[in-house]
């Protein structure tokens, strides 16, 4: 089966105005606090990890039909239910219909919910390679579009752009979403000319792209 993100919406048209709104507006509805605290709340047990998270998120069919916080809990649904946490059925009734299963972790409690958010999940690894590319080097994204959940844009895809910044070495999400292991690789900040992705893109303007080192190959000069 073909693997499709729903997500991969950048440089698309046909998606409505972006509505600028004041930093400070988190939510909109009253539900959408707890839709949020039940994510972190579970995901603090550990049965996965961002990237999973945003593989089931990103595959939701109906996904452009949803808000930002149904996403995550319809995501949350499919997580709970594969990784064995409740039965479907029980996501049906609303309620348990069976003891549960051990907590992998000891649950997050109110008064550990702080501090657990200030030290988040930092993916950062020890580098046991030298990197391959250095600030200044011209290099191509990957035009590939693999079987699989990854961090390339679909608008950058087969550009070329200048290595801007080094950002050590990173888990990567392509297997870590899949429970591939980590498999951590250096990570790059690639700047694209603006003008090469979109036909009405001005003189100067420029995209940045956090890029990991398979998605990108050498380009002559």
């Amino acid at each position: 089966m073909t693997y499709v993100s729903h997500a991969d919406l950048g440089g698309q048209l046909g998606h409505g105005p972006v509505v600028d709104e004041p930093e400070d507006v988190r939510f909109h509805r009253a539900w959408e606090p707890r839709a949020l605290a039940v994510n972190i709340a579970v995901g603090a047990q550990g049965r996965w990890n961002i990237d999973m998270s945003r593989r089931y998120r990103e595959t939701l069919p109906d996904y452009a039909e949803l808000s930002y916080y149904q996403i995550w809990l319809s995501a949350l649904e499919r997580l709970v239910i594969d990784r064995g946490l409740v039965g479907a059925d029980e996501v049906v009734e609303g309620r348990s219909l069976r003891p549960p299963s051990p907590d992998a972790r000891p649950p997050l409690t109110a008064d550990r919910v702080d501090e657990a958010m200030r030290r988040g999940r930092p993916a950062e690894r020890p580098a046991e390679s030298a990197a391959r590319y250095a600030v200044g080097d011209r290099v191509r994204i990957t035009s590939d579009r693999p079987d699989h959940h990854t961090r390339v844009p679909g608008y950058v895809a087969g550009a070329v752009g200048t290595v801007e910044r080094l950002h050590g070495v990173h888990v990567f999400p392509d297997t870590n979403a899949h429970d591939l292991g980590e498999q951590p690789q250096w990570l790059y900040t690639v700047v694209v000319d603006a003008t090469d992705l979109w036909d009405d893109a001005r003189a100067g303007q420029t995209v940045s792209v956090d890029a990991w080192e398979s998605y990108l190959s050498p380009e002559p000069a």
